[in-house]
Formats: structure tokens, sequence, C-alpha cells
């Protein structure tokens, strides 16, 4: 599957809860959450290396509206209603058209 949409979104979590935060994130990916839907085709969620407690997740999905789709899904708010008492501020959000590139993942980092 080819990526149309991306979505990314930068999150700081409060002192100390960063981990906690990017755990949260990860179980998006479970069955049945938005993330293990063949629409999305990248997940990616990463740490700062200088600010342990700000969080960022790239998306990748097939289409625009598939990502609104599942993002407007029960299990998606669910995900949102359980990181929102994380968060310091805000989340800062961009979406985007890729063009070209490349993703490969292995296992998780130690």
């Amino acid at each position: 599957m080819i990526v149309q949409y991306g979505f990314q979104a930068t999150l700081t979590a409060r002192p100390g809860r960063g981990g906690e935060l990017a755990e949260l994130l990860l179980t998006g990916m479970d069955e049945g959450g938005a993330a293990a839907s063949e629409h999305c085709v990248v997940y990616l969620v990463s740490r700062s290396a200088s600010a342990p407690d700000v969080v960022h997740i790239t998306e990748g999905w097939t289409s625009k509206a598939e990502h609104e789709r599942l993002f407007d899904g029960e299990a998606a708010r669910a995900l949102v209603s359980r990181i929102t008492p994380l968060l310091a501020g805000e989340p800062v959000h961009a979406d985007y058209i890729p063009v070209r590139g490349k993703a490969a993942f292995g296992p998780a980092a130690a």
C-alpha cells in the first residue's frame, strides 16, 4: 500500500511521564486500534533525545479519508481520553502529502 496522506503530532507529557505517554501511544497498534488498520502503513512513536517528555508520532495512511474515519472511531477516542491527562499542554499537529521516501522499522529499542 502507498502512503497518500501523512500526519504528525508532537505531544509534551507532564514532567517525568514521557515514557508512559510513548507506551500508551504504542497501544494504538494493538488489535482493534486505528494503527492496526491495513490503511495505516506508517506508525512511528519517538521520544526527543534532548527533552524526554516530548513525544512525536508520525503516521502514514492510504488516504486522508481512512485516517479521519479511523480517528473518529471508538478505539481512537478511547486512546485520546487516556492520553489527555498525561499532557502538559496542547499537542501540535501537522498533516502532509508525502512525496516519496522510505520506512523500515525493526524491533523496538530497549
